[in-house]
């Protein structure tokens, strides 16, 4: 039997702004102005945005683009939220009308379309700085915005969204799987690639580098909320002996004291998804900060897992038809949900449904470059300030889900959804 010919980089990129124009539907059209994170840009940003990046980074590389509007141009470049502690201060007044913004975007998908079908590029090898590569970087940067998105709107009032027919919730398993750490024995890892290997990835990608590792133990699932509540039961959030200084002065200021998607309620805890709050689901993975998740592994008497732990853990296994990842669910799943995935030394669930932290500072692997028409995708995050993450959630595209796919955050930021596993040392 013939395997069908994978979709033109073309037809992936279509694929990815039907992604992207599905989620901002999820909005009601009145509050496309809202800000339900406070470090981010408004919603509407993000419309003209992945527009603005893909026509500015075709333009004279790809092929040429004349502008329609290069104030709009200008005004949609740059989609990085601020590193420094300050928050925007605009209002829904400083932003262009919604037409207009809805035009320029239009406007821009329609001229690169008429510049693509004049191309006769790959399906998907993309070697440094060809047209393959560019497409690439422009597919799998909007289906990061159509993630990170998610934790955005997942903050709006339910009021202000309408749930889709994909949004059907998932029972908690009766069942929750009884948490058991396996052991990694000592070996060597491999993190990164060459450039040889003629696949797509980011520049913090390249630069194999192999890892001696030393034995170890590590959570054989992530850690799950019914764990967590016992975390707070014990007064993981008020023991300061838990914490690092910049991670109690975070949380006492900001007066946190269960995870951000917890809702304290007359009958229990209960957790909020994205369209409705539900019973909580004891059985599915516990999203929190870095900040969280290394308070609990002290308390634990454990730590987290580095950046190549985490990648010797998951020697062996690959991202199955059964995980939750490439948008299946907007919701976790339990879990234990996915053994047939589980690596060489039985660690499950390690593609999708939660990202896992690790306690590696997001850095360079040897011999770094960074991509020439990108410079700061990566390097400005060098800084250690953030922190290396592994896997993926339901809400990651699948085409990111190799093995060598590093995504980072700070520490103190909740909103993502990310979980994590602890380890010991042998």
């Amino acid at each position: 039997m013939q395997l069908p010919s994978p979709p033109t980089l073309a037809a992936r990129l279509a694929q990815a702004r039907a992604a992207s124009d599905a989620l901002f539907a999820v909005v009601k059209p009145e509050f496309l102005y809202e800000r339900p994170i406070r470090e981010r840009h408004r919603i509407v940003f993000y419309i003209g945005h992945l527009e603005a990046f893909d026509r500015n980074l075709f333009d004279k590389r790809l092929f040429d683009l004349p502008s329609a509007d290069p104030r709009l141009d200008q005004l949609f470049a740059f989609g990085i939220d601020p590193v420094d502690g300050a928050l925007p201060t605009d209002t829904p007044a400083d932003w262009p009308s919604l037409a207009e913004v809805r035009d320029y975007a239009r406007d821009a998908r329609a001229r690169i379309d008429a510049q693509l079908a004049t191309l006769d590029l790959p399906p998907g090898v993309s070697q440094h700085d060809t047209g393959a590569q560019l497409l690439n970087v422009a597919i799998e940067h909007r289906l990061m915005h159509v993630e990170t998105l998610a934790y955005m709107l997942h903050q709006l009032p339910f009021a202000q969204k309408l749930a889709p027919a994909s949004a059907r919730k998932i029972a908690d398993h009766l069942y929750v799987a009884t948490p058991s750490m396996v052991s990694v024995p000592a070996g060597r890892t491999e993190l990164g690639m060459t450039h040889e290997r003629g696949v797509f990835g980011w520049d913090n990608e390249f630069g194999e580098e192999q890892v001696e590792v030393a034995a170890f133990e590590i959570d054989r699932y992530m850690v799950t909320n019914r764990t967590w509540l016992k975390f707070i039961a014990d007064g993981g959030y008020r023991r300061k002996a838990l914490w690092d200084d910049a991670d109690w002065a975070w949380k006492e200021t900001e007066r946190i004291e269960h995870p951000v998607f917890w809702i304290r309620a007359d009958d229990g805890w209960r957790l909020r998804t994205m369209f409705d709050d539900v019973a909580l689901p004891l059985a599915w993975p516990v999203y929190v900060s870095h900040a969280e998740a290394s308070a609990f592994a002290r308390w634990r008497g454990a730590r987290l897992p580095t950046e190549a732990e985490w990648q010797r853990a998951a020697h062996g296994a690959l991202p199955g038809s059964t995980d939750n990842f490439d948008f299946r669910s907007w919701n976790p799943v339990a879990v234990d949900a996915t053994p047939d995935s589980a690596s060489t030394w039985g660690v499950e669930g390690l593609y999708g449904n939660g990202w896992e932290w690790t306690s590696t500072p997001f850095g360079p692997l040897p011999g770094f470059e960074p991509f020439p028409f990108y410079e700061g995708y990566s390097a400005n995050f060098f800084d250690g300030q953030h922190y290396s993450m592994k896997g993926g959630s339901a809400r990651t595209a699948g085409c990111m889900m190799r093995p060598t796919f590093r995504n980072w955050f700070q520490p103190r930021y909740q909103y993502v959804y990310a979980g994590f596993r602890c380890v010991r040392n042998v």
